[in-house]
């Protein structure tokens, strides 16, 4: 239904689609999607905890990875329970201001996604190429910082997408092929200019997205100069060891992020548009379920925590690394 507002066109509600051409299967496409937000907040729950209650992760590493895993558990818990609440009953109806909300959480947490991994980039720049200065530069006020700043730039720089999107006429219908309200897919339902939409969503992208990259890549170089320099074996490998649980979750993370957001612009008529939904669903959801798995698996220290935690060992605050 749509309501006159004065001039604009606002609508009272959006229809979320889910993944056009595959309405049939959809309820199949539900269960990897349900299996994998299960996995994600059990994961990133479990992390969280461990990091809590064990003292022998109260250090800047696992600072940086409980912010990582707080933004994974309000980055897939935005999208996947409407997702599969249109998958299995059909509940597609969303409202506008409830359609803004979803879209704020989505892109600053996604934000807040990019620039943690940046800061665990820096992280690993600095135990590796001033392992002696760790403790010294990483303290907790300057962790704290770092994180409310990560967080109040993609605060800051998301809240425009709401305005943007609001001050739109909407005459195209309130029918949207997705299953979460994305900016610009929300943006092409509007019969009116959508230029600064773009051009402002490009701009976000470069400064959140272009500036950690910037960052990450600056980062490992210094680190691969600092390791190769290195005259031990086995130092060369510790130091790599330290990097591949962030190397991996860089991976999860930017590998789908890159793929729907050139394929969200340049192959929009070559891809179907089945693919960008699932694609764009995977983004959100693939970090969330993976890192928790990556980081327990390539961790000693929390491997160690798990381990002892389900042995049923009674002593969680005084073991030591």
């Amino acid at each position: 239904m749509l309501t006159l507002n004065k001039t604009e066109l606002i609508p009272a509600s959006f229809i979320l689609n889910g993944v056009p051409g595959l309405e049939d299967t959809q309820l199949w496409i539900s269960f990897p999607f349900c299996s994998m937000y299960v996995v994600a907040m059990v994961g990133n729950c479990g992390l969280l905890y461990l990091i809590h209650y064990e003292d022998a992760l109260h250090k800047p590493m696992y600072y940086f990875l409980a912010m990582l895993s707080f933004t994974d558990l309000v980055m897939c818990s935005s999208t996947i329970p409407k997702a599969l609440c249109i998958f299995w009953f059909h509940l597609k109806d969303t409202g506008f201001d409830e359609c803004l909300v979803q879209m704020f959480f989505i892109h600053t947490f996604t934000g807040m996604e990019s620039g943690v991994l940046m800061l665990m980039a820096l992280d690993c720049y600095v135990a590796i190429c001033y392992p002696l200065r760790y403790s010294t530069i990483l303290t907790n006020p300057v962790i704290a910082k770092v994180g409310t700043a990560t967080f109040l730039r993609g605060v800051l720089l998301i809240i425009p997408f709401t305005f943007l999107t609001k001050r739109l006429p909407y005459c195209r219908g309130n029918i949207l092929p997705h299953t979460y309200c994305d900016h610009m897919s929300v943006a092409k339902l509007s019969c009116g200019n959508v230029k600064v939409n773009a051009i402002y969503g490009l701009m976000v992208a470069l400064l959140i997205g272009g500036f950690d990259i910037l960052c990450i890549t600056i980062s490992y170089t210094m680190i691969l100069r600092a390791v190769v320099s290195l005259s031990s074996a086995d130092a060369r490998q510790k130091a790599f060891n330290t990097c591949t649980a962030h190397i991996c979750a860089i991976v999860f993370s930017y590998t789908p992020a890159f793929f729907s957001f050139f394929s969200h612009r340049f192959g929009e008529h070559i891809i179907p548009a089945s693919c960008h939904i699932i694609v764009a669903n995977i983004y959100l959801l693939l970090p969330p379920t993976m890192n928790p798995i990556v980081y327990g698996v390539k961790t000693k220290q929390i491997r160690d925590c798990v381990i002892r935690i389900l042995s049923g060992s009674k002593d969680t605050k005084s073991y030591s690394m």
